[in-house]
């Protein structure tokens, strides 16, 4: 999760400065969505969790000792 948070604040800067570029290159058009922005963290953030949370919930259920003698 620590990744997913440095990524989406990365990500968020990324985007601010992208917004400015396409606003300097196409006169006229707003490029800026602030509900855009705010819907897509959280979306990155609950697909990041279900996916870490799947294998991992797995990978409690199974037996260590019966896991390592399969290797």
């Amino acid at each position: 999760m620590i990744l997913a948070l440095v990524g989406l604040a990365v990500g968020l800067v990324a985007s601010v400065g992208a917004l400015r570029l396409f606003q300097a290159v196409w006169e006229g058009k707003r490029a800026s969505d602030p509900v855009a922005l705010l819907l897509v963290g959280p979306a990155v953030l609950a697909v990041t969790l279900l996916a870490a949370y799947v294998p991992a919930r797995r990978a409690a259920r199974l037996d260590p000792v019966k896991a390592l003698r399969q290797e």
